[in-house]
C-alpha cells in the first residue's frame, strides 16, 4: 500500500483557472492590451507562471522581449501572492477525501511556493501540506521530475504515489518512475488513452478506495 501521497494543485485539488484568468485580465488591462477569453487561458494552465506568461504573450503577437516577460511574471505573482482571490475552490469532495488519509501528504506543483502558501492558509489547508516543494523552489519545475523526487524525499516515506491531473503530470510521474493517480476533470487536453498513468478518477468520492487498493505494479 501507498504509504505517503503527493498532490500536484491546481487542476488537482483546486481549480484556479478563474483567479488565475482574474490576473492575467487584470496585468494585460495595465498593460493596455485586449483580454484573454477564459478557456484561452484556462489552456494555458499547466507549466509554471513563466510558461502561462510566455504563452500569453505569443497569443497577443506580443515581442519576445525578455525583460517584459519577467517584469509579466514577477507584477503576475506578486499580485497573485498578496490577493489570491476568492475564486478559487477545491473540487467537489476533495476535503472530504483529504480527511480520510492518515498518510503524509505533499504539494508538488509549478505554482510559486508563495502564491501557493496563500492560498492554502485561504483554504485553511496550511496543516495538511507540511511538505511543499514549488516552482519555484529548485531551478526546474515539472515535467522535470526533480521536483517530484525532492517532495518524496522530504517525506521520507515510501512507497509514494503521486495525484495530478494534466499532461505535465503524467510526464513527470513517468519520468520519476512514480505510479500516477490521474484526476480527470482537470486542465488535461489529451485523450486519457495516451497518458501513461496507473489510474484514473473523476470524482473525489472515488479517491480513498483507489489509496487503499494501490498495489505497487
Amino acid at each position: 500500500m501507498a504509504s505517503a501521497l503527493v498532490f500536484d494543485l491546481d487542476g488537482t485539488l483546486v481549480d484556479s483557472a478563474p483567479d488565475i484568468h482574474a490576473g492575467v485580465a487584470h496585468l494585460l488591462a495595465e498593460e493596455g492590451l485586449p483580454t484573454l477569453s477564459f478557456e484561452t487561458i484556462r489552456g494555458f494552465i499547466g507549466g509554471g507562471v513563466p510558461i502561462l506568461i510566455t504563452r500569453v504573450m505569443r497569443a497577443l503577437d506580443l515581442p519576445d522581449d525578455p525583460q517584459r516577460h519577467a517584469d509579466l511574471c514577477a507584477r503576475f505573482i506578486q499580485r497573485y501572492e498578496h490577493d489570491p482571490g476568492g475564486l478559487t475552490q477545491p473540487y467537489p469532495g476533495v476535503a472530504a477525501a483529504l480527511d480520510m488519509l492518515d498518510l503524509p501528504l505533499a504539494l508538488c506543483t509549478n505554482k510559486p511556493e508563495g502564491p501557493t502558501r496563500a492560498l492554502l492558509a485561504q483554504l485553511g489547508w496550511t496543516h495538511r501540506f507540511p511538505v511543499i516543494v514549488g516552482g519555484d523552489t529548485l531551478p526546474m519545475r515539472k515535467p522535470d521530475p526533480a521536483p517530484l523526487h525532492l517532495a518524496i524525499e522530504r517525506l521520507g516515506a515510501g512507497p509514494i504515489l503521486f495525484v495530478g491531473d494534466s499532461e505535465v503530470d503524467a510526464e513527470t510521474a513517468a519520468r520519476a518512475q512514480v505510479p500516477l493517480l490521474l484526476f480527470t476533470q482537470g486542465y488535461r487536453s489529451t485523450p486519457l488513452d495516451r497518458l501513461p498513468h496507473h489510474a484514473a478518477f473523476d470524482h473525489w468520492d472515488a479517491f480513498a478506495a483507489l489509496v487503499d487498493g494501490f498495489t505497487p505494479r
